[in-house]
């Protein structure tokens, strides 16, 4: 996992969202420890003001596959670059393409040659700063 350019380390959930706000751009994402699960990663991804975070754990057999809407097959992985590689593409089963990698080096983005991907997964809470803020309704008279 080192060796790939967007995997960030054990920088916790709040640091990853404010390296996704500050990039911006919808599609973009990083890899991270997670915080909860020891020895599971989180891909976490920039939509529309909310950060989407999807749980990438290794099997026995050692191939790689990420947590991905309901009704979605789930694919396998020999390397997580090659899964990166998939979810850059329509139909994986994720929010958004991954477009916009910030890498861990320079904690800013850089346009990936290859498009996009979709899956669902959780978002944060609404006490993250990258939510957008929902109007209060108005009671029905």
């Amino acid at each position: 996992m080192e060796g790939l350019p967007v995997y960030h380390g054990p920088i916790g959930k709040e640091e990853g969202e404010r390296r996704l706000g500050q990039d911006g751009r919808d599609g973009c994402y990083l890899v991270r420890n997670s915080d909860s699960v020891p020895d599971v990663y989180c891909l976490c991804v920039l939509c529309s003001g909310y950060v989407y975070t999807y749980r990438l754990h290794k099997s026995t057999d050692g191939t790689w596959a990420a947590e991905t809407a309901p009704g979605v097959e789930k694919r396998y992985f020999r390397q997580v670059k090659n899964l990166i590689k998939a979810y850059q593409q329509p139909g994986y089963g994720i929010k958004i393409p991954l477009r916009y990698p910030v890498t861990a080096q320079t904690g800013s983005s850089q346009t990936h040659a290859t498009g996009l991907s979709t899956m669902y997964g959780d978002v944060h809470p609404p006490t993250s700063p990258y939510r957008k803020k929902k109007k209060a309704r108005q009671p029905l008279s």
